[in-house]
C-alpha cells in the first residue's frame, strides 16, 4: 500500500483518548489535529515536550499531515537539545505547560479548540515519508539519527497488537513518557492502530498508576517497565484491575513476572527490539524464557553476524545482542537473548552479564533497587572491579556482599558495594550512563576523604 490512514478508528464517535475520565472522540481528535497543523510555524523539524499524552500525539498527528519529521532524543538536557540543533538547524518546540520547556523556538500548544467538523476526513499518508528521527550514541558520543517511515511504524504496532490481541474497546495506560520510542509505539501508535484508546496522563506514583487504572474502562493494558512494575507491587496492598500487563526496556525476572501475574490476575508479556529496528518480538516470561519474533520477522546468522529482517523492516539490519537462535537453521524465528555484547563481563576467564548480576542483586529480600557498575578500563592490561550501587535501607554493605556471595560467583562481588538513598532513574526506568557515572565518582570521593554521603 503506498498510503496508510492516520488512524485505524473508522467510527467518527469511537473514543480514541480518555482525558481526566472523558472520553475523546476520533471526530474531536482529528478537529484538534488539523486546528495545531494550521498554527505550526514554520520549521521541518519539531522537539515534541508535551507532558500531557494526549496533547503529544495531537501534535506529533499535526506533524505528520504537515510533513514535519518529530525528533525523539533520548533526553532533553541542554547539550542534547545544542547536538538537535546542529542536526537540523530549523528545528522547534511544542510545549503544553510553562515549566519544562527547553531552549529551542517554541509553539505553545492552543489552550482552546473549536467544535470539530461533523464530518472530517482520517487523513491518509505516504508510507514512505518519514514522520520520527530517533538517535543512539555513537561511539564518540555524538547522536547517531536512524529515520522512521510512516509505512514501517504502522505495520509494527499493527502486528504488536495483532501478538497481544488488542484492538477497539481497549484502554491503553503507560508509565513510560511518549518521547521515548517504547512509550510511542505502545501507548500512542498502537492505539491509534488498533482502534483502541490511550490514557492521557503518565502516572508514576504507584497510588496514582492504581488510580488511574481504577478510572478506565475495561478491558485496559498496563504498559509500563520493571522498574516501576516492581516499585508498584511493593508498595500497593491492593491492585486495581487491568486486562494484561507490558514491559520493556530492561529484562524481567520470571519471579518477578509471576508475581505481578498473580496480584493482577492478568497475563503479562515482554516486547524486545532496539532503536534501529523498532520492536521485534515478543514473550510471556511466565511461559519460559523463549522469544517470538512478531509476525513475519525473522532472524537470520551469517557467520558472527546476526540480522533481522522481514514484516515492519525495511532492510536487514544488524543486531548486536548476545541472541542464541532456537532451531537448526541459521533462519529461526525463535530465539534466546543472553544479553547485549556491552553487558557481558569477564573477569578471571569467568564469564556473566551485568543483567544476571542485577537480576541476583534485586532480588535479595530488602533490596529495593539496585545496579552493578563496570569500569571504563584505563588501559588494555588493567583488570577493572565491578560495583555495585544499592537502595536498601535497614541492611549493611556486609550483609548485601554475603547474600551475593551466596548466589554469584565470588569473583564477580562488587568492590566497593555502596548504599544510596535512591538511583538517578529516567522516566523509562532506566540509568543514565554519564549521570551514574558522576554519582559514582562523587561517591568514592566522598569515600576517599571520609565524608559520608
Amino acid at each position: 500500500m503506498s498510503t496508510l490512514p492516520l488512524i485505524a478508528h473508522r467510527d467518527l464517535d469511537a473514543v480514541v483518548a480518555w482525558r481526566g475520565g472523558t472520553p475523546v472522540s476520533a471526530r474531536q481528535f482529528l478537529g484538534e489535529v488539523g486546528q495545531v497543523a494550521s498554527q505550526l510555524p514554520p520549521g521541518r523539524h519539531v522537539l515534541n515536550v508535551c507532558a500531557d499524552r494526549y496533547h503529544f500525539t495531537v501534535a506529533l498527528a499535526a506533524c505528520i499531515v504537515t510533513g514535519r519529521v518529530s525528533l525523539l532524543p533520548s533526553t532533553h538536557t541542554p547539550e542534547m537539545v545544542r547536538q538537535m540543533q546542529d542536526i537540523a538547524p530549523d528545528v522547534f518546540c511544542i510545549v503544553d505547560r510553562d515549566e519544562g520547556g527547553v531552549d529551542l523556538p517554541t509553539f505553545r500548544y492552543p489552550g482552546s479548540m473549536p467544535l470539530p467538523a461533523d464530518n472530517p476526513a482520517i487523513p491518509k499518508i505516504d508510507c514512505a515519508q518519514i514522520v520520527v528521527q530517533v538517535f543512539t550514541s555513537g561511539s564518540t558520543g555524538a547522536p547517531l539519527p536512524h529515520l522512521k517511515r510512516w509505512g514501517s511504524l504502522v505495520r509494527n504496532v499493527q502486528a504488536e497488537a495483532e501478538r497481544l490481541g488488542i484492538g477497539a474497546g481497549y484502554a491503553i495506560l503507560g508509565t513510560v513518557p511518549p518521547q521515548h520510542m517504547y512509550g510511542l509505539e505502545s501507548t500512542v501508535l498502537m492505539p491509534l492502530q488498533s482502534g483502541a484508546a490511550l490514557h492521557a496522563g503518565r502516572p508514576f506514583y504507584p497510588a496514582d498508576i492504581c488510580a488511574a487504572l481504577a478510572a478506565l474502562p475495561r478491558p485496559s493494558v498496563l504498559v509500563t517497565t520493571p522498574y516501576h512494575l516492581r516499585a508498584l507491587l511493593a508498595e500497593q496492598a491492593a491492585l486495581s484491575a487491568v486486562d494484561q500487563l507490558l514491559s520493556a526496556t530492561a529484562p524481567l525476572s520470571p519471579d518477578l513476572a509471576r508475581e505481578a501475574e498473580s496480584r493482577f490476575g492478568a497475563p503479562l508479556h515482554e516486547i524486545y527490539g532496539c532503536t534501529e529496528t523498532g520492536q521485534l518480538a515478543s514473550r510471556r516470561t511466565t511461559a519460559g524464557a523463549e522469544w517470538h519474533t512478531l509476525p513475519a520477522v525473522r532472524l537470520r546468522r551469517e557467520g558472527q553476524v546476526l540480522w533481522a529482517e522481514g514484516g515492519h523492516i525495511d532492510s536487514p539490519t544488524v543486531l548486536t545482542d548476545v541472541i542464541e537462535l532456537i532451531g537448526d537453521g541459521p533462519v529461526a524465528t525463535t530465539f534466546l537473548l543472553h544479553g547485549r555484547h556491552a553487558d557481558l563481563v569477564n573477569i578471571a576467564g569467568k564469564r556473566t552479564s551485568l543483567a544476571y548480576l542485577n537480576h541476583q542483586l534485586n532480588a535479595i529480600p530488602g533490596v529495593q533497587d539496585g545496579v552493578f557498575l563496570l569500569p571504563r578500563e584505563d588501559g588494555p592490561d588493567r583488570v577493572g572491579r565491578l560495583t555495585a550501587l544499592v537502595v536498601a535501607p535497614g541492611l549493611t554493605p556486609a550483609a548485601l556482599t554475603q547474600a551475593l556471595r551466596e548466589r554469584i560467583d565470588p569473583v564477580f562481588l562488587p568492590r566497593p558495594l555502596l548504599l544510596v538513598e535512591a538511583l538517578p532513574r529516567n522516566a523509562t526506568g532506566k540509568l543514565p550512563g554519564q549521570i551514574t557515572e558522576d554519582l559514582l565518582a562523587s561517591l568514592q570521593a566522598q569515600a576517599a576523604s571520609g565524608v559520608t554521603a
